[in-house]
């Protein structure tokens, strides 16, 4: 019995309750609807594995070409092992532990800003990821708007409207209406040992009010018969706080609003539980129903209905409420109501229409009857009941209907507005209906004002293809132009034109999906991301019915909002409101993605120029597979001597934080993936074999009577050009980090020349001879990069570049 059910995450309002726990754990219904999170890889790790994959080919063609060099004599297969393990420092071994140290600073920077508090990393993974979005799909309600409702309208007729400024002339009417209509005289409560609390007591008749003809009293009683619906007509539970202070529980914040709203006015909940509802009226007293039977909301029905008795005359009304799509069929057709849910709408107000029904008591025990029946059936019980519901559902009476606002985050317009100049397209995915999505995706700056919006409508195939057709035609003359669809519509393009409901998105700087349904958001980030292998797609939700489109994205955000923490549990990022995507996007996105594409590079230089260097050595000394450096000098090379400084690269910053809120086609930059491309991989292969060369033709040219000791040499001069290296392309806004990071560095080098006499000679290194040699060697080897990056600087500037030059 559903009345006797207590769901997950359900409130215990008033009292104790006895109950037995099932369904749990992989059973309940939000595990049984969840799919399995995927496990995710970001696309700079692929890149990097792709790019790890054609250095190991690199290795093994370097090791042949030196065998070939030999005429592949003797055991050559052997020779051709030793160098590819001489070769070895080529694949990048220690890349994987530098990048994750990287992950593990980007994740505490996340969560320790200020700007953003609140901000988890549940996949530290994912940083960088943040850094290439191209789409950002949200959710609206809970999302753009703070799921807070309040109430802003009450239209009861073509003429009888109200809004929330005008609450005293409702206020006004009921207390007319009480003076009007004293209680009633108490009668006797005669029933009898076997009667319900909700029958009707003895001698009381269920009979309609009689019809008035005072225009005021017909006023004043359609204004109270309104209010009295809308207090009857929930599932709110009232519950009275330590101050004496009675707040509403309830799973919809729209329900709450409402039973506020009559609160304001003079009609009051107190009381209810599983039987009963007591309202406080304007004029103090209290009045008494029972609850006969309830009919709760779902996704499917879109509508509630409840049967009450009034215990004090004996009236049997059934109230309903729903969406307004659903309720014009069930309503008695009136001439206002399209007309004027389509103006809420347009205003951006979530509206339910109200109805009623009075039951004489046959009606309602013939009905109680069907209902009994169906509620034991043992198979279909559940479209036995909405059958017996339907049956209610006809010659309803309208009572008008409501307008509720769901006011919007804070700053989520100049978020959306920085996101959009960004080059991100931003898709919004609503359950609502069409005119309300559109609404929030003006007033959110989604769609600009003078942005035109194109609405796709359609169910077959040939009816939406024409439609894109149309669309086509004019976004080829429109610039910025923005598409509409509804859940229906969508069906068909998922379904029947995926490839080109696609392709013609990707003409839109934003798209808006009413009436879509959870497992239609999931459908359309995928679609997105089949279609667009290159893009990287994130979505954003605050519900356990967005999981799935977070799950389903490239990088999940999920914010911590009134409806739980399923998405943020879920996600790989948690927010505490949707602006602070602003700051994970734009900025620690973007330095976590050129931080790490930066520092994936050095590694690779650091591995190909000493690998360069015992390439030339091997070649002079007759293409002999003996290694130039050994032991400590290996191990040293990548760890004490480098690492500091190549790492400090992971706290550098081109730009300030608040440069790039404020210029945030900065961003746009990194969609492109041109941090880390074959292009500048090529470009940093060439600069490893260009100083490896050099730093080893010099040394033979300089050194040639010193060549015993090529070993000190070499590596001195190795380990200079590699702290050059890091110098040139560190930023002055983290100069003092990384100059402390240098010197620990040289300062190590210096004391392991101390305490490794094996590997250096102290007295030959000591001199000025040795000192200035190296020195010209370093500078051969970097100044010429050096100068050649300046110049593509100068002539090609970065954008940050150019904004600072302004």
């Amino acid at each position: 019995d559903l009345e006797n059910t207590l769901w997950c995450n359900t409130v215990v309002a008033t009292s104790t309750c006895l109950c037995a726990v099932v369904y749990t754990g992989p059973d309940t219904r939000s595990a049984l609807n969840a799919s399995k999170p995927p496990s995710k890889m970001g696309l700079l790790e692929i890149e990097l594995n792709k790019l790890s994959k054609l250095l190991f080919l690199f290795t093994l063609g370097l090791a042949l070409l030196l065998v070939a060099l030999q005429h592949f004599q003797g055991y050559w297969h052997i020779n051709w092992f030793r160098f590819m393990l001489l070769f070895s420092s080529i694949i990048p071994v220690s890349l994987r532990v530098n990048l994750d140290m990287g992950k593990t600073w980007y994740s505490h920077r996340i969560k320790n800003d200020p700007r953003i508090a609140g901000v988890g990393v549940n996949n530290s993974n994912m940083p960088e990821e943040l850094g290439r979005i191209s789409y950002l799909f949200s959710d609206k309600t809970g999302t753009l708007t703070c799921n807070e409702m309040y109430f802003r309208r009450l239209y009861l007729g073509a003429s009888l409207k109200f809004k929330h400024e005008s609450v005293g002339e409702i206020t006004a009417s009921l207390q007319a209406y009480c003076n009007r209509n004293p209680p009633p005289e108490p009668t006797p409560d005669k029933r009898t040992a076997d009667q319900a609390p909700g029958d009707a007591p003895i001698g009381l008749v269920s009979v309609p009010p009689s019809a008035m003809h005072d225009c005021m009293a017909k006023l004043d009683a359609t204004v109270t018969h309104a209010i009295h619906c809308i207090a009857l007509c929930h599932n709110v539970t009232p519950v009275e706080g330590e101050d004496g202070v009675i707040e509403y529980q309830a799973a919809s914040p729209d329900e709450v609003a409402l039973v506020k709203f009559t609160d304001t006015v003079g009609v009051t909940l107190v009381e209810r539980d599983i039987h009963k509802m007591v309202l406080r009226l304007p004029d103090g007293r209290l009045q008494h129903f029972a609850i006969l039977a309830i009919f709760p909301f779902t996704s499917a029905s879109k509508r509630m209905a409840i049967i009450v008795r009034n215990l004090a005359t004996g009236l049997i009304t059934f109230y309903e409420k729903g969406a307004d799509s659903i309720m014009q069929a069930i309503v008695k057709p009136s001439n206002w109501l399209e007309e004027e849910c389509t103006n809420l709408a347009q205003e951006g107000l979530r509206t339910l229409v109200f109805g009623y029904k009075h039951l004489s008591e046959a009606e309602f025990q013939a009905f109680d009857k069907k209902l009994q029946e169906a509620k034991l059936l043992t198979e279909n019980r559940a479209e036995q009941v909405a059958l017996v519901q339907e049956s209610l559902e006809k010659n309803v009476d309208l009572i008008g209907m409501t307008g509720v606002e769901d006011k919007l985050q804070p700053d989520v317009q100049r978020s959306l507005e920085e996101l959009r100049k960004a080059d991100i397209k931003v898709w919004m995915l609503t359950g609502d209906k069409v005119e309300t999505g559109v609404c929030i995706a003006r007033s959110t700056r989604l769609v600009g004002r003078s942005q035109q919006v194109f609405h796709v409508t359609g169910t077959s195939m040939i009816a939406v293809e024409n439609q894109l057709d149309e669309f086509a035609e004019q976004a080829e003359y429109v610039d910025g132009i923005a598409m509409v669809l509804d859940g229906t519509t969508l069906k068909t393009c998922l379904s029947e034109l995926p490839a080109r409901f696609v392709a013609e998105t990707n003409k839109c700087t934003s798209v808006v999906i009413c009436r879509c349904s959870p497992t239609q958001k999931a459908e359309v980030v995928s679609l997105v991301m089949k279609y667009n292998p290159s893009k990287r797609v994130a979505a954003i939700g605050d519900g356990g019915n967005d999981v799935s489109m977070i799950q389903a994205a490239h990088c999940g955000l999920g914010i911590v909002g009134k409806e739980g923490k399923h998405a943020a549990l879920a996600a790989d990022f948690s927010l505490a409101q949707f602006s602070h995507c602003k700051s994970l996007i734009l900025w620690h996105g973007r330095n976590s993605y050129l931080r790490s594409a930066t520092l994936a590079q050095f590694i690779f230089h650091r591995g190909l120029i000493i690998s360069f260097i015992q390439a030339v050595f091997s070649a002079i000394f007759y293409f002999a597979s003996v290694p130039i450096y050994t032991g400590w000098l290996m191990v040293g090379y990548t760890t004490v001597y480098t690492m500091l400084p190549v790492f400090s690269l992971v706290v550098d910053e081109d730009v300030t934080e608040d440069l790039v809120l404020l210029f945030p086609e900065l961003y746009s930059e990194l969609q492109k993936g041109r941090a880390l491309s074959i292009k500048s991989f090529l470009q940093w292969l060439w600069m490893a074999v260009y100083q490896g060369g050099i730093i080893m033709l010099l040394v033979i040219f300089l050194f040639a009577e010193s060549f015993l000791q090529i070993v000190s040499i070499t590596f001195t001069a190795l380990v200079l050009t590699e702290l050059y290296m890091v110098f040139i392309e560190m930023h002055a806004r983290r100069m003092l980090f990384f100059v402390l990071a240098e010197l620990l560095s040289l300062g190590a080098y210096l004391l392991s020349i101390v305490m490794l006499p094996t590997y250096f000679d102290r007295d030959f290194m000591e001199t000025w001879q040795f000192a200035v040699k190296v020195s010209i060697i370093t500078l051969a080897a970097c100044l010429p990069v050096h100068m050649g990056r300046s110049l593509n600087k100068h002539l090609n500037p970065p954008a940050y570049r150019k904004i600072q030059s302004q």
